[in-house]
Order: C-alpha cells, then sequence, then structure tokens
C-alpha cells in the first residue's frame, strides 16, 4: 500500500469521512484498505491530528475520526515480530504481544531517515510519525497519531501519548509522560512546542499546550484543572471552558506549593501542589541555564 502524495489527501479524507460518520456500520473488509491508506499517510507525517492555523493549534477531526475507526475495525491478535538471539545463560525467547491487527508496530526506516532507535523494549505504534534525526531510548512509547518533529530526544520510559505532537529539539526526559487525547475528536492534543525542555517525571496531560522554549522542571504536572502561577508576570493561567491550559513562551516552570485553605489546613500547615513560573529565559540563555537559574 501506498499513502497518497504530500498535499493529495482530499480523497482520503474524503473516504475516512464516509466511513466514520456514515448511518451504517462500514463493512469491515471493505473499510480496512482505505484505513491502511490512512494509517500509512499519518505515519508519514503527510496529515496530522492537530494543526497550527491563523487563530492557534487546533485538533483535525477527520485524522482523529479515521484513528478510532482503526481501532473499531481491527481485530485482537497476536503478533511475533523478531525472536531475539539465543543466549548460552538463557536459552532464546519470543518477544509476543496482543492488539488490533490495524495497528501493529510500525517500519522505521532508521538508516534512510537517521532516526536512532536504541534497543531495550520500545514500542512505535502504527499512525505515529517520527522525524529525521529523532532519537528513542529505551524503552518508551510511541502512540499512534502522535507527531515527533526534527531533532527530538524521546528518553527512557518517557510516554508520547495518542495524537500528543512534539516540535523540534525536544527533550523529552526520562520518565516524561504526553497523555493522549484521542476523544472528543474535536478536543485538541497535548502540544510541545520546538525547543522545549521537558524534565523528568514532569507530566502534561488533557491538551496542555506548552510553547516553544519552554523549561518544565522535574516533576512538574499540568493538567486541565492546574492553575499556573507566574511570579514574572503576577499573573494566573488557567483553561477555559473553550481552551485548555497554555504555558507561555519562554517560561521557566518549577514545582511550587500554595497554602490551602480553612482552619484544619492552617493548624497543619497543609499546602497544595502548585506549579511556579519563576523566570523567562531569554536569546542568551540555553534551557539547562535557564532551568538552573529559575531553581537558584
Amino acid at each position: 500500500m501506498t499513502g497518497p502524495a504530500p498535499g493529495d489527501t482530499d480523497d482520503l479524507r474524503s473516504e475516512i469521512e464516509s466511513l466514520s460518520t456514515g448511518a451504517a456500520e462500514p463493512d469491515p473488509e471493505t473499510a480496512r484498505e482505505p484505513v491502511g491508506r490512512f494509517l500509512e499517510t499519518l505515519s508519514a507525517g503527510l496529515v496530522r491530528a492537530a494543526e497550527r492555523g491563523p487563530t492557534g493549534w487546533h485538533a483535525v477531526e477527520w485524522v482523529k475520526r479515521g484513528i478510532l475507526l482503526a481501532f473499531r475495525l481491527g481485530r485482537t491478535r497476536q503478533f511475533q515480530p523478531f525472536a531475539t538471539a539465543p543466549n548460552p545463560n538463557f536459552g532464546g525467547s519470543t518477544f509476543l504481544f496482543f492488539d488490533r491487527d490495524t495497528l501493529p508496530l510500525r517500519a522505521v526506516q532508521g538508516e534512510e531517515q537517521n532516526i536512532r532507535i536504541v534497543p531495550g523494549g520500545t514500542s512505535i505504534r502504527e499512525g505515529a510519525y517520527l522525524a529525521p534525526n529523532v532519537i528513542v531510548m529505551p524503552p518508551a512509547f510511541v502512540n499512534v497519531g502522535a507527531y515527533v518533529d526534527e531533532g527530538t530526544m524521546v528518553d527512557s520510559h518517557a510516554l508520547v501519548g495518542s495524537c500528543a505532537q512534539v516540535g523540534k529539539r525536544v527533550h523529552l526526559s526520562a520518565g516524561a509522560q504526553l497523555g493522549g487525547v484521542l476523544e472528543p475528536v474535536g478536543a485538541r492534543p497535548v502540544i510541545i512546542e520546538d525547543d522545549v525542555m521537558v524534565g523528568g517525571n514532569v507530566g502534561v496531560f488533557e491538551g496542555t499546550m506548552v510553547e516553544r522554549r519552554c523549561v518544565l522542571a522535574p516533576g512538574v504536572q499540568l493538567t486541565r484543572s492546574t492553575a499556573v502561577y507566574d511570579l514574572v508576570r503576577n499573573e494566573v493561567y488557567r483553561a477555559s471552558s473553550e481552551q485548555p491550559l497554555t504555558v507561555p513562551e519562554g517560561a521557566v516552570v518549577v514545582p511550587g506549593a500554595r497554602p490551602a485553605k480553612g482552619s484544619f489546613a492552617n493548624k497543619h500547615n497543609i499546602q497544595l501542589y502548585a506549579p511556579v513560573i519563576v523566570k523567562y529565559r531569554d536569546s542568551s540563555t540555553d534551557a539547562a541555564t535557564a532551568l538552573e537559574d529559575g531553581l537558584r
């Protein structure tokens, strides 16, 4: 199967929309071929689950419908991608997994695209895009619909959830978690823009957007219900009914705390978690320097 050429996705879009929004359930055998082409196109980065337009980032609904359609049409089966070489101490072993047959592990042309996937338990699902010069350390997982742009490092135990969009030259440190957002189809997924440093064990969920050149210190957690306190600009950033949480460009965010309300909380000195912007990067500071200065 061969997906469409760049910019030539209108016919594919029409097929996917017809199959996913029609009144009748599509015939699985007939629908599998266009869904296969759709996933190839998604893996090639020719379509994306979210795009930046004149008014900012937005979900691409027909793409997310196509991903959901792939789950609906798929049948759970056993996969056996490869067998490991025999070990004189333990003998040979076989790597098995069980998943929808429409969403196998994707083929990666590492040599042609200069993508490094270091061995040791990493899985890249069909329908995920990896740009040239991406490095993935083990173990890591990149889910369907995710887009990982050029020069990004996905470190050990990191997760790039379904439809998450990751920009150029991003560093996802060990244990970083980018949540997946498949439904509702109109919901914007997690977005990490260019040149962001995501520290160890950071969690970014529920459609949160981290604008370019931000630094998230280890342990920062960002969700739709999180308020981010800006000590530099004296502002508080929250999600609204229309938009998820957005962390402004260049912000250096560290884990903080604020007092809980009430007499019991006062008596026991209870503190609530609160991410805090302690400074902004300027053109002369790299991410490591900005984080070190901010923590001091």
